[in-house]
Formats: C-alpha cells, sequence, structure tokens
C-alpha cells in the first residue's frame, strides 16, 4: 500500500452503533480537514451481539476490538477509533495505539426520568450500570446512605438501547458515562454529573484513541497532529494503574489522574473495590512531575503499588488472544 499522504485514501474500522459512528466521524472529519479522502468499514463486534451476559462473563471488553483489529491485519482498514476504556490495556502483537485525542467530558452521569439523585430513589429502586467499577462506588455511596433495599442491576447494550430500557421502566436510573450522551447532543438527558468525589472515572473514560498496525508509519505520520498530549499523558498514567493490576473490565477498579498546579504536576487517583463486598474499599492519590510517558507510567505504578499496599488485590492478567 503506497505511503498515506494528503490526498490519499484512508479507511477508518469502526463498530455500527451511533456512538461509534460519531467517533469514526469525528476523527474522519479531522483528517479530512487535512486532506486526506477517508472511508469508514463499520463492522459488528462479538460485544455488540453478546447482551444477556456481563462483559466480565464472556471475554472482557476484548470483544468490541477484535474484529477491527482483524480489519487492519488484513488491510481492509488503515486505523480503528476506540473509546479508550474500552481498550484492553494490553495489545495483541504488532498493534499500536498511536494517537490520543483531547478529552470530552470524563465523568460518570445519573440518568433518571424521575430521581435527581442517589437520595431521591424510593423503596426497593433498581440502578443498572454495565461497570463493576460503578457497582462498587454506587454499593459504597447507598450504604453511606443507608440504602441497602437498592439493588444494582446489570444494564447491556449500545447508549441509546440502555435509555430505552431506562424508558421502559426496567430501571429507576441508570449510570452512563457522560461523555458519550454529550457527543450524541443528550447531554438534556444528564440529572446529575458525578464528581470524581463521588464517583471516581474509569482509565481513559471519554479519551478516544487511534490503533493501528505497528509497522504502518505512514498512518501514525499522518495521525500525529491530532494528538493531545496531555490527555495522552493523563489516560497513560490512568492505564498503567490498571495493567499494573491486571486490570479488565472484571476488576472494580477506578483511576482518574488531572493535571495540577502549572500543569506540569499531574495527580492521580486510584480506587479499587472488592465486587463481592467483603473488603473495604481502597483509595489512593499520588502526584508527581510528569513530561513524558515514561514518566506517566511510573507515576502509574506508584499507585498501583499503594493501592496494593493498603489491601487492594491485583488480578492475573488473562492471555492476549
Amino acid at each position: 500500500m503506497p505511503a498515506i499522504n494528503g490526498g490519499e485514501d484512508v479507511k477508518i474500522a469502526t463498530r455500527e452503533s451511533r456512538l461509534a459512528l460519531w467517533q469514526a466521524e469525528h476523527v474522519q472529519a479531522l483528517l479530512a480537514q487535512r486532506g486526506a479522502r477517508v472511508e469508514l468499514l463499520g463492522m459488528t463486534t462479538q460485544g455488540d451481539q453478546i447482551l444477556d451476559r456481563a462483559l466480565s462473563k464472556v471475554g472482557g471488553k476484548g470483544l468490541f476490538v477484535k474484529e477491527l483489529e482483524l480489519a487492519l491485519e488484513q488491510g481492509r482498514a488503515d486505523l480503528a477509533v476506540h473509546s479508550l476504556k474500552d481498550v484492553p490495556m494490553e495489545l495483541p502483537d504488532g498493534f499500536a495505539l498511536v494517537c490520543v485525542l483531547e478529552r470530552e467530558d470524563p465523568h460518570d452521569a445519573w440518568v433518571s426520568p424521575h430521581c435527581a439523585g442517589l437520595a431521591d430513589l424510593p423503596p426497593q429502586a433498581v440502578v443498572g450500570t454495565s461497570s463493576l467499577r460503578r457497582v462498587v462506588l454506587l454499593r459504597a455511596a447507598l450504604q453511606a446512605l443507608g440504602r441497602d433495599d437498592v439493588r444494582i442491576e446489570p444494564l447491556r447494550g449500545n447508549l441509546d438501547t440502555r435509555l430505552r430500557k431506562l424508558d421502559e421502566g426496567q430501571y429507576h436510573a441508570i449510570v452512563l458515562a457522560a461523555a458519550g450522551l454529550k457527543r450524541l447532543g443528550l447531554a438534556q438527558r444528564i440529572r446529575h454529573v458525578f464528581s470524581p468525589d463521588e464517583m471516581l472515572p474509569a482509565a481513559g473514560q471519554g479519551a478516544l484513541g487511534i490503533e493501528i498496525r505497528q509497522q504502518r508509519r505512514d498512518v501514525q505520520d499522518l495521525l500525529a497532529p491530532l494528538a493531545h498530549m496531555p490527555t495522552w499523558l493523563a489516560v497513560a498514567a490512568e492505564r498503567t494503574v490498571s495493567r499494573s493490576m491486571g486490570g479488565s473490565c472484571s476488576m472494580p477498579l477506578a483511576a482518574f489522574a488531572t493535571w495540577a498546579g502549572d500543569g506540569a504536576q499531574l495527580q492521580l487517583r486510584a480506587a479499587w473495590g472488592d465486587v463481592d463486598g467483603q473488603l473495604p474499599l481502597v483509595q489512593v492519590s499520588v502526584t508527581g512531575p510528569v513530561a513524558s510517558l515514561a514518566e506517566a507510567e511510573a507515576l502509574g505504578q506508584r499507585a498501583a503499588a499503594l493501592l496494593c499496599a493498603q489491601g487492594a488485590q491485583p488480578a492475573t492478567p488473562a492471555p492476549l488472544a
């Protein structure tokens, strides 16, 4: 394939959900502004097809990217756009995350037609979420309110499907990423945006990452101007916490980094919970100067070590397929 320069054809592999298509079209528009001709290759992944079981039970978030990676490997696409929190912490050999775009709102959103927040839930209410991280953080918040009657139930499907299930009355409230709602023009559905103190976000939440075959330096060069280094460094620190803990969607782990002071210091907060509720929630915070990916990863390793020192239990990473 010839080197990609302005004017060359570029093909983006993407899931076909409305949010995934928005994300791919966003990158398409940014590349088109630089003179590239860009097409989308829409695909349905295993993660989109398996909706009756929790991701942690059927193979994790990698189910959302495997088909896209196959398209890259076969040369049917040049790059894949992912919601970064759906990208496994370890990529298969031959693949690389080469660009992270500027982050949208990284926080979690409370969505409910009747309840302004946790304190307003009726007796025996049902709250839906697809995330074990949100389960343990919601459970801790509900326990602080003395609300042991509230049930937290699994919620699968794309964003529109989850909202439909809420509107049909299957749940009193659901928790979603604020970024997805805002990107699709659904910010009016948000009743409350959780602060990090209320619910610490997932590693990479709100950020878009672009994956390519490692040897495609032509594509990497094309994407370089789109990278937003403050976001990239922050999410690199967050993802290192998860990687160091053996993290996957089967681990209730939060990690969120923000720039402090003059923008040279990165504050990284992380939390680990026990999905069975037998161990207390562990929360840590570390701050340090970060000007490179190596320094971001070192900060993430410090946070993971502190989590373990305070009782968090790392998992054994699943082998790559």
